[in-house]
């Protein structure tokens, strides 16, 4: 195992060099020898959800962990310390950059020092192998190489600043039916060229100090438990000298995942190590020495984070997530990403010249930042689009809420609700015991909270949640509660007892709980009251308060109205926590609600229509060939309608490019269906995902991968291969222009198509470009041999591709060179 000083940047006072590869290591060796067998043990698995054991006798302090990937969230699901919500995976993708990753990882290490957190729970580096997947908003692109450098930049910078990375899910988990239990069937070849490449690529370009494996079997095997996999693949052919972590609660059984070399259990304390392992050594089921190789690594990774050995300080001058600095990059960051799909006759950028604007939508109003599930985060604040947009565009601009969306509901902005006995926003939760006496009764600044089994309302046999409503007059709203449990429910000439059902699938109550409301007309300060008990362990719970619903023909007909009376009509739409989130996949790419419709009878009479999307993977465009632009503006962060504001009027150039490809229908595609059969999930496509099989088929998607307008034209005029040996192409060389009228930036992308017709087209490289009107430059853009080579089944081994061409492109979809690689000349 070999351990580099320049691993430990937090360690080692400037100016100074302290310590070497060799003390470190016999530093570990030592507090081995140290530790009896169960100590070692008991360290092998979690102290509690999201922190490892101490132990004072060999100077190791407590590891902190906390998921991420677009937000440090900290210990609490919902309800802790305000943390920075970046824009989310696939946005931050679509910048194509790994200057932006790299920015991302900075920022990602502040949030973690600022909260003494040593690990961030991340990146998703899983693909999107069908647009269904429920956590695709998650994970970066449907491409493993894109994926990788991406995934590498953001690793690198978070472990250069002393964070420890966590890429997940090792490996195939592409989807969320059945994920904790789900065989997933992969051959060979198609598991090495595609879903373990990216895992490659970041152990190889940027050494991560964990890896998480994931729930799911893999060909019959349990990850967990997965011997080629984990001993073999990672740690022995690659040389990964990190730590394997399970994912929550992956672990099942003992000697099989020790042997097989997982090095940590989480959560704990109570996992099938702490219980069993000690037996499984004495008994010879498992060696010692596997055992102290476990601790071994998570030794060194406590010395890489500075928690053993020399011990790290934390900095007290991060910036606020609120602050000015951060509200500049997420607003930069997310604009930056988001992708102009259609854009007829210039209609964008927006300009207070074009006249005047109507903003159409419940996802102006209600603007969804971010997905569901342990990636949450809770922001200082959510900048809608519609607010977003009426500041940049000025008096004038018309506002009109649009049709519903979404079915569950979420918890009430704490703006609406205030503490009965303080009278600050939130609510007041008291934990009352079997015979109704106060436990203990506390104020919460939002309007939900996690109950966690080692939180303080473990103990209550029943919780009641109170707020006051705070309206400017009587108005009918939806009144109920989230989360699982059995419910009372009062408020003034209302009372209600009911049962809310935890979800099916993994998280129970916790990613995605069900709510339950009823309509009530409130007075300006009426008093909500809920009450549940006994409770169910681990689940998020909350007050609901908010408007009644309206018609869907109601909304639309006031939609129609503002848009026929204004120059540009922009509808935003998009998806919800309901198809954007953990533990469920979706069954349709069609917008929720009625939101189809909508958009159809705004095109009919606005002058123009512009379609904002406000979703983090494919969604149906039925009305596409009847409105003037569509921008695809992602889960954008807390600085949401801001972005989409820079990005509209042209201030910051929405310059991605997809990371996914579109179909126009459902179930069109190489891949589709994420419900297993009997329990295994074939992935019968092999190695044909995304636009590799739609390129092969020879079919048309909505949208190809790596399409994206922005705001001007290119004329790429020449290309050629400028280095090329038996292993494949290194270099191209790109001649372009811009065309337009506007400074831009332009994503130079180079695919090889192989000459071998089972091999499918594939990105190799790709270089960006920033062009003022009419300025012309040579780009060479650099292509990785990674991505040209195949494996050989028989041979176990790879071997380079042969022939074919090189094309480069704006996407399949729009081929601008084709190189042959016989003579390497333009064609």
């Amino acid at each position: 195992m070999t351990v580099h000083a320049a691993e430990f940047p937090h360690m080692v006072p400037a100016g100074r060099v302290e310590g070497t590869d060799d003390e470190v290591l016999v530093l570990i060796e030592d507090a081995i020898r140290s530790l009896d067998l169960a100590s070692k043990i008991r360290h092998l698995s979690g102290a509690k959800m999201f922190g490892l054991w101490p132990e004072s006798s060999i100077g190791l302090d407590e590891i902190v962990m906390s998921d991420g990937p677009t937000g440090v969230r900290g210990e609490e699901v919902v309800g802790g310390r305000e943390s920075c919500l970046l824009p989310n995976a696939t946005l931050l993708a679509q910048t194509w950059s790994s200057a932006v990753l790299d920015e991302v990882g900075a920022l990602l290490a502040d949030e973690a020092m600022d909260q003494r957190t040593h690990i961030v729970l991340g990146p998703t580096i899983n693909l999107h192998r069908t647009p269904l997947g429920g956590r695709l908003f998650e994970c970066f692109s449907e491409d493993p190489y894109l994926t990788g450098v991406l995934a590498a930049a953001y690793v690198r910078s978070l472990q250069s600043r002393g964070i420890g990375a966590s890429p997940k899910h090792f490996l195939a988990n592409e989807s969320e039916t059945q994920r904790t239990t789900v065989d997933c069937v992969v051959n060979e070849r198609t598991l090495r060229e595609l879903y373990l490449l990216p895992f490659e690529i970041v152990e190889q370009d940027a050494r991560p100090w964990t890896i998480m494996a994931s729930y799911n079997s893999v060909n019959g095997v349990t990850a967990t438990e997965h011997d080629e996999l984990i001993n073999g693949i990672l740690k022995q052919d690659w040389g990964f000298d990190g730590l394997v972590m399970s994912d929550w609660f992956a672990t099942k059984r003992a000697s099989e995942s020790a042997n097989a070399g997982l090095d940590l259990v989480m959560p704990g304390p109570d996992t099938a190590w702490s219980s069993t392992l000690e037996k499984a050594v004495r008994f010879g089921d498992v060696s010692e020495k596997t055992i102290d190789d476990h601790v071994r690594r998570l030794l060194l990774l406590a010395a890489r984070v500075g928690a053993f050995g020399r011990h790290r300080t934390w900095p007290t001058d991060i910036p606020h997530p609120g602050s000015t600095v951060r509200r500049e990059q997420l607003r930069r960051i997310a604009a930056q990403g988001m992708t102009v799909l259609k854009n007829n006759d210039a209609t964008l950028p927006i300009t207070t010249e074009k006249g005047t604007v109507a903003i159409i939508g419940r996802h102006a109003t209600d603007t969804v930042a971010q997905g569901g599930g342990s990636a949450r985060v809770r922001p200082p604040h959510i900048v809608s689009i519609a607010d977003g947009l009426a500041s940049a565009l000025g008096p004038g601009t018309t506002i009109v809420d649009g049709v519903e969306t979404r079915t569950r509901m979420i918890a009430a902005p704490a703006s609406i609700v205030r503490d009965p006995e303080t009278g600050t926003p939130g609510m007041r939760v008291r934990a009352l015991d079997a015979q109704g006496e106060l436990i203990e009764s506390r104020h919460v600044d939002v309007a939900e909270l996690e109950v966690a089994e080692d939180g303080w309302l473990a103990n209550a046999a029943r919780i009641e949640l109170s707020a006051d409503v705070a309206m400017p007059s009587p108005e009918r709203m939806r009144v109920g509660v989230i989360g699982p449990g059995q419910w009372t429910v009062t408020a003034p000439g209302h009372h209600e007892a009911f049962t809310v059902t935890p979800h099916d699938g993994p998280g129970g109550g916790l990613h995605r709980p069900k709510s339950h409301v009823s309509v009530v007309t409130l007075e300006c300060g009426a008093r909500i009251t809920a009450t549940t008990g006994p409770h169910f362990e681990m689940r998020i719970i909350g007050l609901v308060v908010t408007p009644a619903a309206r018609t869907a023909a109601a909304a639309i007909r006031e939609a129609v109205t503002a848009a026929a009376s204004a120059d540009t009509a922009i509808v935003v739409v998009g998806n919800t926590q309901e198809q954007e989130t953990e533990g469920q996949d979706k069954k349709t790419l069609a917008l929720p609600g009625d939101q189809d419709a909508l958009v159809a009878a705004v095109a009919a009479v606005a002058k123009r229509t512009v379609v904002v999307v406000n979703a983090a993977t494919p969604v149906l465009m039925p009305w596409l060939s009847n409105v003037d632009a569509v921008v695809f503006v992602g889960l954008p962060g807390q600085e949401a309608g801001d972005a989409v504001a820079a990005a509209l009027t042209g201030e910051i150039e929405p310059s991605g490019r997809l990371v996914t490809t579109f179909p126009a229908r459902d179930g069109e595609g190489p891949a589709w269906e994420t419900t297993p059969t009997d329990g295994r999930l074939e992935y019968v496509e092999g190695p044909r995902v995304g636009y590799r099989g739609w390129h092969q088929h020879g079919t048309q998607p909505l949208f190809w991968f790596g399409h994206g307008l922005g705001y001007t034209t290119w004329d790429y005029t020449s290309a050629h291969i400028t280095h090329q040996d038996r292993t494949g192409v290194k270099t191209v060389t790109v001649a372009l222009t811009n065309t337009g009228r506007r400074a831009s930036m332009e994503t130079i992308q180079v695919y090889r198509a192989p000459a071998d017709e089972n091999q499918p087209a594939r990105l190799i490289g790709w270089a960006q470009v920033s062009l003022n009107p009419g300025q012309s430059t040579t780009v060479q853009v650099e292509c990785d041999l990674r991505t040209q080579r195949t494996w050989d089944v028989e041979e176990h081994g790879w071997l380079p591709l042969s022939g074919g061409s090189i094309v480069i492109a704006r996407g399949l979809g729009d081929p601008r060179i084709t190189v042959p690689l016989e003579n390497g000349q333009e064609s």
